[in-house]
């Protein structure tokens, strides 16, 4: 299979070329900075490119960056969402697509509701959510009304090495080894009584894979462990397994102004289809996490610590 990636180069797009090669798959080389916005050039480098498949990874994905740039969040997530979906439907054979989406879609879902299914209707709460909703519609439509193989995929909170600390767990585990290095006794914080379901990285590509290749046209599947795990034991488990002791602060600034208490979501309908289920554990990925940020922390300048982001 002939595959083209967009946001090849971001922390979702290295992880899913070394599944699709592994796998036997040609990746198309894309230019690494190729602007989804630019309708121009994204439609020459996927029609040239001749694909049979199309994974849209490329996106402003922050949550928290979203509430700080809401126009900006829009162009990069619809608007580029509608130049790849334009652009695959101008190519002479036209591809199969996977619109990744997010479980951000749901917002806040009643406890009675959890599990949340495919079936749960959009509740966006954040400027990151609506974005990725009508990322969702717009590949719908494509399907609907072009007739573009489009599948869409919600992943939950997945994570591993090579995730920038924006995200809750590079920023705890990337603090924890900076604490080490600098004597720092105090892990500060966002919210912990959250809960999420987390997914290693590298079952998630998997699961983008079987989709592209089993997924039926215009539906749309989960992609998640049916888990949640509260934030506060999270933190608790890096900890351990950096076998650090540090004193847990909640620091204000790193609150946002919306924060869904728990997401938690029903695998049933990938798992039927197409046999997908997460392999990798955990405390296996808080690990490698953990040893990522060690070496990184070990080589050339970035083995200076500095502040880490907030998720």
């Amino acid at each position: 299979m002939r595959a083209f990636v967009t946001g090849a180069s971001g922390f979702v797009g290295p992880w899913l070329r070394r599944h699709l090669e592994a796998c036997g798959d040609e990746v198309v080389p894309a230019a690494p900075d190729l602007d989804v916005t630019d309708a121009d050039r994204t439609a020459e480098a996927l029609i040239a490119s001749r694909p049979d498949a199309v994974y849209h990874l490329a996106a402003q994905s922050s949550v928290g960056s979203s509430w700080a740039d809401v126009s900006g969040t829009f162009r990069v997530n619809v608007f580029g969402t509608l130049h790849v979906l334009d652009a695959a439907s101008a190519c002479a054979a036209r591809p199969r697509v996977l619109v990744v989406s997010s479980a951000e879609v749901y917002g806040e879902v009643p406890p009675a509701a959890l599990p949340v299914s495919e079936r749960a209707p959009f509740r966006p709460a954040t400027p990151y959510a609506a974005s990725k909703a009508a990322a969702e519609l717009t590949g719908l439509q494509a399907f609907l009304g072009r007739g573009l193989e489009v599948v869409r995929a919600r992943p939950f909170n997945h994570t591993g090495p090579g995730q920038r600390p924006g995200f809750v767990v590079p920023a705890l585990a990337r603090q924890v080894v900076e604490a080490s290095l600098t004597g720092a006794t105090v892990l500060k914080t966002g919210n912990l009584t959250a809960r999420r379901d987390f997914t290693d990285v590298r079952d998630v590509v998997a699961a983008y894979r079987l989709l592209i290749e089993r997924g039926a046209a215009g539906e749309v599947y989960n992609v998640c462990t049916g888990r949640s795990v509260l934030l506060l034991d999270l933190v608790e488990r890096l900890l351990n397994l950096a076998e650090a002791n540090l004193t847990i602060e909640v620091a204000p600034e790193r609150l946002r102004p919306v924060d869904v208490p728990e997401l938690r979501g029903d695998a049933r309908r990938i798992q039927e289809i197409t046999g997908w289920r997460p392999a990798i554990d955990l405390d296996r990925t808080l690990r490698d996490v953990i040893d990522y940020w060690r070496q990184d922390m070990l080589n050339g300048e970035r083995s200076r610590p500095g502040p880490s982001a907030v998720w």
